[in-house]
């Protein structure tokens, strides 16, 4: 079992880009290998960035915990893919590199 500093070294930032707040209440973050996120109650304001790490703590306004023991997002290839309540894609980003430590979608 990894150390939890180092499992919330991963994340994923989810920002809403419009000037309207989002309830993503319902909404999940999945991985290739079909870890799920589910969010709880959460409305990420206009304007705003939310970070989503896979290790344990305690949440705020600005970061999320996944709550996990182990890593979900690969080193070398991944797709995080952000799902509306209703399961429909809101928005997906892949990687294949080990060249970088982060991609912007």
């Amino acid at each position: 079992m990894e150390a939890n500093t180092s499992i919330n070294g991963e994340w994923v930032q989810i920002t809403n880009g419009t000037s309207t707040a989002v309830n993503l209440k319902g909404w999940t973050l999945t991985d290739s290998s079909s870890h799920v996120y589910t969010f709880a109650t959460f409305t990420l304001k206009a304007g705003k960035t939310v970070t989503v790490k896979t290790g344990k703590g305690t949440n705020t306004a600005t970061t999320l915990f996944q709550q996990r023991a182990a890593y979900v997002w690969n080193n070398d290839k991944d797709t995080a893919t952000l799902r509306r309540a209703n399961k429909t894609v809101h928005h997906t980003c892949a990687y294949n590199s080990t060249r970088y430590d982060y991609k912007t979608c």
